[in-house]
């Protein structure tokens, strides 16, 4: 099978390699075809003997969408050879041979199944973007690999990142090249022209709309932006307006990637979530607002607030490199050229600034109490990881020895964060199960409620079937489903709000 896309002349060498060796590392930029080409590439392997290969990816759109490509080139529907499992969905088959998982979903498996029996290859894709839960499947995997699966293999694949230190994490793993292909792309750097970010980037686009041709693909640092900008282009005449972002439904993401018809051109409104693994076809325009939203824990307040900051070279690069993905295009970075100079090299993982008591209490499950035994890129920071352990005592699921208790592991099968895990028991053992998993459903799903709005009482007024115009239907059907499969690991039925 031949699609014509550079990753292919790689695919003997990395044939080679993971026939000799344990693990490898592919470094490839955007549009090469790694995510695509490769899991089809390997799942005949002699060395495989016909078990599952699991690809990681980052995004719940992004693991559906590589499922899909894949599908469709082997002549088939999703769910046959190729299937996906995403939060609240899935599409797998008794012939499923490759399973694409969002990364949270591989900790969920390997508490449950720390074998990963019948699977013969984990395939760790973008793994340059660093999430946390990405590093701790990444480490768990290689134990896995250690002490109970010698025949599985690893394969970690990446656009922009240090394959030298990834390599040597993985016992100095061969490490594999692939060029891109990336047509000429014009970079025009147009700085702000209003105060406010929305209004600048609905201006970019008129302009653009008026230099260029071909589908428009805009980076926004959030939701509230996105819908400030849909709202201020008011569907430009002969154009389709589509947002793209996390907590948006299947069938609206979908229809953000999906190409235009030829009568109309399209332009997307999305967060850094077009970065990597999507492909949109008809883009030939990238407007680059500069901004990008991060979670940052605050260590003296114990919580996670949502930060607008620049983006990395890395990101900016990514970027621009959506506009020549399919024909020469044209980027407009929205920001002096001089200032390129100043962008931090590559966004912070995820493990050096976010919220830890997650990753402690999965570790507690695994039977860690110490993080630097793990196989890390990057150490967590003592002071966060001890907090997160203080806390994890404080709720009864760790004991002095850091040891996971009967509370703490029930608290791990939610899949949650303690806080919420810890409280849904608590209310069951009251006789408040269906409640506390509702309310929790609802702080789980932030974007039930679009305005800017902490009452509670509104939110599962909403989750009851008391809708008013603020709340999202796909968010709400989310938050309905989550309370569905936390009443059930509850085991109580549902009840009145």
């Amino acid at each position: 099978m031949s699609v014509n896309l550079p990753i292919e002349e790689a695919l003997p060498a990395l044939k080679s390699a993971l026939n000799r060796h344990r693990a490898a590392v592919v470094e490839a930029p955007p549009g090469a075809g790694k995510t695509t080409l490769v899991p089809l590439a390997l799942k005949d392997e002699p060395w495989l003997k016909h078990r599952t290969i699991l690809m990681l990816e980052p995004r719940r759109i992004a693991a559906r969408a590589a499922a899909a490509r894949m599908a469709s080139l082997l002549g088939e529907s999703t769910g046959e050879t190729v299937g996906y499992r995403v939060r609240l969905d899935a599409r797998v088959g008794p012939k499923t041979r490759i399973e694409v998982l969002t990364e949270g979903l591989l900790t969920r498996r390997l508490q449950s199944d720390p074998e990963l029996k019948g699977v013969g290859l984990v395939i760790f894709d973008e793994f340059h973007e660093r999430s946390l839960v990405a590093d701790l499947g990444l480490a768990l995997t290689l134990e896995t690999q250690a002490a109970l699966n010698e025949d599985l293999k690893i394969l970690v694949m990446s656009a922009t990142l240090d394959g030298a230190r990834v390599a040597k994490l993985l016992g100095n793993a061969p490490s594999i090249r692939s060029e891109g292909r990336l047509f000429p792309i014009d970079t025009r750097y147009a700085p702000p022209s209003h105060a406010r970010v929305d209004q600048s980037v609905a201006s970019a686009i008129r302009r653009a709309l008026d230099e260029t041709e071909g589908g428009i693909l805009v980076f926004l640092p959030g939701e509230a932006e996105i819908r400030n900008v849909e709202r201020l282009l008011e569907a430009p005449r002969g154009c389709i307006v589509c947002p793209l972002y996390g907590a948006l439904s299947a069938d609206a993401q979908d229809r953000a990637i999906r190409p235009a018809s030829s009568r109309e051109r399209k332009i997307v409104l999305a967060t850094a979530i077009a970065e990597t693994s999507l492909t949109i076809e008809d883009v030939r325009v990238v407007i680059d607002s500069g901004q990008q939203r991060l979670p940052r824990y605050d260590l003296a307040t114990g919580l996670t607030r949502l930060v607008t900051q620049r983006v990395s070279l890395a990101s900016a690069d990514q970027r621009r490199g959506r506009a020549g993905r399919v024909a020469p295009g044209v980027c407009y970075r929205l920001w002096n050229e001089a200032e390129t100079r100043a962008l931090i090299p590559f966004t912070p993982p995820e493990i050096l600034t976010s919220d830890l008591a997650p990753f402690a209490l999965d570790l507690a499950a695994w039977g860690v109490r110490d993080a630097s035994t793990l196989a890390l890129l990057d150490r967590p920071p003592a002071a966060t990881f001890g907090e997160a352990q203080e806390l994890l005592r404080e709720l009864d699921a760790i004991d002095a020895e850091n040891r996971i208790t009967p509370h703490g592991r029930a608290m791990s099968a939610f899949g949650a964060h303690p806080r919420l895990a810890h409280m849904m028991i608590r209310a069951r053992d009251l006789g408040l199960g269906a409640g506390a998993a509702a309310l929790a459903a609802t702080l789980n799903e932030r974007d039930v409620i679009r305005a800017r709005d902490a009452d509670l009482r509104r939110r599962l007024q909403a989750f009851a079937g008391d809708h008013d115009a603020s709340v999202d239907r796909g968010a709400l059907a989310r938050a309905r489903e989550q309370a569905r499969i936390w009443r059930r690991t509850l085991d109580v039925k549902d009840a009145n709000i």
